[in-house]
């Protein structure tokens, strides 16, 4: 079965195209990136803007006709923070479907963190006992602790880094006193939540997904891409404290030349640099390892989960 994830997120609409089956590994056939940036074409009411709302259009379209393209049997499309929180987020949602005949589904953050989860917890199995997951996205970063493969706690905070950056980090680079506000919001907005997490047990393993993650992961010394998915990749908290001062000192054009950090992610390199600093120190994580896996693989083993399902109810099963 070729299965599409159509990944509408703050910063890219993301295609997905993999290669999967119940009870085998997903693997991937394609994959299309359109930067988007949704969460700048917000007006100061909260709305997406209409040239927002255009490019989302056009993104979509393009996914569409890719998917079309590579066979895909069903295209699983969804929406997160940008769309979810526009106060015209419905409207942009009918918008798209009249266009494109794709009607975006709209993930709670509570159902991105819990998907997420699923995604790690198949990656590293139930020999990796009880898990923190963390991941830093454009719009939000989400939380989920566990020791099965639904999470006992599972929570999304507005910290992501494209929305810090946008709203509370203006200038290359911003100013001293912006960056210790941001570190201070932050902190405030974990801490509230330390407690929940807490609560369920302390973590055997401690992961962290995205692509914020992994460019700090590359940063402090893990493996390039290049390498695979397979490679073991660490991002320690000793490693990252350093750089956080560095990154705030440094032009959206040095942090480019940096080693993992692409031109369109610098700017907020800094800001999701000061979310895991914050993590890690708030919630006792003195490493954690880098899965390859995240939302998007969450969804797919979601729908592999159910189609099962589906063909077991059929046969009597």
């Amino acid at each position: 079965m070729r299965l599409g994830v159509l990944d509408v997120g703050s910063n890219t609409v993301h295609l997905l195209i993999v290669d999967a089956h119940p009870g085998a590994h997903p693997l991937p056939a394609n994959s299309l990136r359109r930067l988007l940036r949704l969460a700048e074409h917000l007006t100061p009411d909260g709305a997406i803007d209409d040239s927002g709302v255009a490019a989302l259009t056009s993104a979509v379209t393009a996914a569409t006709a890719a998917a079309e393209d590579a066979g895909v049997e069903e295209l699983l499309a969804f929406a997160t923070s940008a769309v979810r929180e526009a106060v015209n987020g419905e409207q942009v949602l009918d918008h798209v479907e009249a266009r494109t005949g794709v009607r975006l589904q709209v993930l709670p953050g509570t159902a991105e963190a819990d998907l997420t989860f699923l995604a790690v917890r198949r990656w590293f199995g139930w020999s990796s006992g009880r898990l923190l997951g963390l991941d830093i996205g454009g719009g939000s970063l989400e939380i989920a602790a566990g020791l099965d493969e639904a999470p006992d706690v599972s929570f999304s905070l507005p910290l992501g880094a494209g929305r810090l950056t946008r709203d509370r980090l203006a200038g290359d680079p911003p100013p001293a006193e912006a960056v210790r506000d941001v570190r201070r919001y932050v902190r405030q907005q974990i801490a509230s939540r330390v407690r929940d997490v807490t609560r369920a047990g302390t973590p055997d393993r401690v992961v962290v997904t995205s692509k914020t993650f992994r460019s700090l992961a590359r940063l402090t010394g893990a493996a390039p891409a290049e390498e695979g998915p397979m490679v073991r990749r660490v991002l320690r908290r000793d490693d990252l404290a350093p750089w956080v001062p560095r990154l705030a000192e440094m032009t959206f054009k040095q942090r480019a030349e940096l080693p993992g950090v692409s031109e369109e992610r610098a700017p907020q390199l800094l800001a999701g640099a000061l979310v895991a600093e914050a993590a890690f120190e708030l919630l006792g994580v003195e490493e954690a390892l880098v899965c390859p896996w995240a939302l998007r693989e969450g969804i797919i083993l979601r729908r592999l989960d159910a189609f099962t399902a589906d063909s077991a109810a059929g046969s009597g099963l």
